[in-house]
């Protein structure tokens, strides 16, 4: 089979206006940029406003492996899919970041043939949203040390006689905005910023600082949960960027900042349309990741599919204790738009990954007894399998579960998997997918079963509502959620009375967590019970509405692995991309 890029190029693309007319956008309703991909204006939005709702599919994993899952290449296949019997079919996806496509992860196009097209184009930059994003944060960045020096240089008194304005009087030692970037880079997550030479203070006033990725910025996650142009900018004047000497909060809008961070993300708040392979319109809208933050594509997105299509396909990060969580808790009560279906990706590779018996590492090969009958290990593997299930179950939310098949894949254990999973008391479905190496056609029965479970009741309910208790939100998504317990370090009790002081405790919770286990020790594999769940810091994201929870030892600003993706990339010498997948 040809590498996934190869297949791409050979595969004859639609125009984009066609694709954009035939999903139902009139011409002042999008703008193309190139041959391949368009911006969608938000005044679609207002055209189908009465339009009826169509079904939204959300798909989701077990424990993700170093192995990968093929959870967007289910989405992609399953939207073909949906085409191939004859439905109105869209998809959307979160724009992918630079740092995990030279990092360790690749592309996040999907790949064989269920893909976004073209996948260079997506995989990098693209419309340039993330960049939007990291401008305007770093905006806000530079604001706040340019405020800390004019203030101080002088003093409060003569900064507010000179300006006309109020002294904020930020403390340097309580700045929480950090700086981002859009790389992998470990040696930028602690700096000192304002860095002089002796008795000087022209660059500033010095103090500890450091970077995040773009994709944990609070503007990322405000990108992905905004209704529109006006709520981004509300949500960006509430942004908390430091607290002043009295301990109070200094918001963007105290900054006076807050327009301008809206204006650099004008254009950002437009999803931006492409197509699958198979001319599916593919919506693709924000790039939070699950573990460091709430991991799903855009409320903005989701409408403006919904809106046009019969059946959506969305997906959230990692496995449903990340994204599907935060997709309910978070993202469903922000929209009031709740999944009618989920997908529940597994591997015969990934259960045996899951079992706790194999021992795998990012970017080594792939053992080939992995692909010989291993009956122990996937009936260990299950266990994790099972978790999701019931998981799933919990939100009330009908699912299937899609066993993403590899060539390697024996029919004895792909047919011992499907009886067990039939097996299960709780109605769920499951289907054989082979939609990376058939496109649509590979997906058809996975297709058929996910829309006999649309047709079925939904008692979708989130675990918690955001009215509850900061204490018992916690608790709930520790207990319910993952089925271990919370513990706060002093540092994150202390920060829950300044919450509740500062009345923010009635926002919803985003634990960042490891995506690699269901506990916060990546290490732990399986359906583990009974372990601690422990709370380091907590972070607030006023803005985009959640208090961010840190556990365990989940870093905001990723580093790259010895051997990194981007030794695979170059030019050739026609101008084409190598090496990327």
């Amino acid at each position: 089979m040809l590498p996934d890029i190869e297949i791409c190029r050979q595969t004859e693309l639609l125009s984009i206006n066609q694709v954009a007319k035939e999903f139902g956008l009139l011409d002042d309703e999008f703008q193309a940029l190139g041959k391949h991909k368009a911006k969608v204006s938000l005044s679609s939005l207002k055209r189908t406003k009465g339009n009826k709702t169509g079904k939204l599919i959300f798909v989701t994993a077990i424990t993700p492996t170093p192995l990968g899952e093929g959870k967007t290449v289910t989405t992609i296949g399953l939207s073909q899919g949906l085409k191939k019997i004859g439905l109105n079919a869209a998809a959307c996806i979160r724009q992918p970041s630079m740092g995990p496509v030279f990092g360790v992860k690749g592309g996040a196009a999907g790949g064989g043939f269920s893909q976004v097209a073209p996948m260079e184009e997506l995989n990098l930059h693209l419309t340039g949203d993330i960049h939007s994003v990291t401008a305007a944060h770093n905006l806000a960045s530079a604001a706040i040390d340019a405020r800390i020096y004019h203030e101080q240089r002088q003093g409060y008194d003569a900064f507010e006689e000179r300006t006309g304005l109020k002294a904020l009087r930020i403390d340097p030692k309580n700045v929480v905005w950090k700086r981002v970037i859009d790389h992998n880079d470990r040696s930028l997550r602690m700096i000192t910023v304002g860095k002089n030479e002796h008795n000087k203070t022209i660059n500033g006033f010095e103090r500890e600082d450091g970077f995040d990725i773009s994709a944990a910025s609070e503007l990322m996650a405000i990108l992905a949960l905004a209704d529109d142009l006006q709520d981004l900018r509300k949500r960006i004047g509430r942004i908390v960027v430091a607290y002043n000497l009295d301990g109070e909060p200094v918001t963007a809008e105290d900054l006076d900042v807050a327009g301008a961070m809206t204006v650099s993300m004008k254009d950002a708040i437009e999803p931006t349309l492409m197509q699958t392979l198979e001319g599916v319109p593919t919506l693709i809208h924000a790039g939070p990741f699950a573990n460091i933050a709430h991991g799903n594509s855009s409320i903005i997105a989701d409408r403006v599919a919904t809106h046009l299509a019969d059946y959506t396909v969305t997906e959230g990060g990692f496995g449903s204790d990340m994204g599907f969580e935060k997709a309910c808790n978070i993202k469903a009560q922000a929209s009031q738009q709740a999944p009618d279906c989920a997908v529940i990706v597994a591997t015969l590779r990934g259960l045996k990954a899951n079992s706790g018996l194999y021992d795998l590492k990012p970017g080594q090969p792939i053992p080939e007894s992995m692909f010989d009958a291993d009956e122990k290990a996937l009936v260990a593997g299950f266990e994790n399998l099972k978790w999701h299930i019931n998981n799933v179950s919990k939100y009330g939310v009908p699912a299937v579960v899609a066993i993403n098949r590899f060539p390697q894949d024996s029919q004895q254990e792909l047919d011992a998997l499907k009886a067990m999973i039939e097996a299960l008391p709780n109605g769920v479905e499951v289907a054989i997918s082979e939609a990376f190496g058939k496109g649509g056609e590979g997906a058809v029965e996975l297709a058929n079963k996910v829309v006999a479970q649309c047709e079925k009741e939904n008692n979708f309910k989130p675990l918690y509502s955001v009215d509850d208790s900061l204490e018992s939100k916690l608790s709930t998504i520790a207990e319910v959620g993952y089925g271990g317990s919370v513990v706060m370090s002093y540092k994150a009790q202390q920060h829950l009375t300044a919450l509740k002081k500062h009345g923010f405790d009635n926002l919803a919770v985003c634990f960042a967590k490891t995506p690699m286990s269901i506990t916060t020790d990546g290490s732990v594999k399986g359906a583990p019970s009974g372990f601690d769940v422990p709370i380091r810091e907590l972070k607030l994201c006023a803005g985009a509405g959640f208090i961010y929870a840190l556990s365990g030892s989940v870093m905001t600003m990723p580093g790259l692995p010895d051997k990194p993706a981007f030794m695979n990339l170059d030019i050739d010498e026609d101008g084409n991309i190598v090496g990327l997948s």
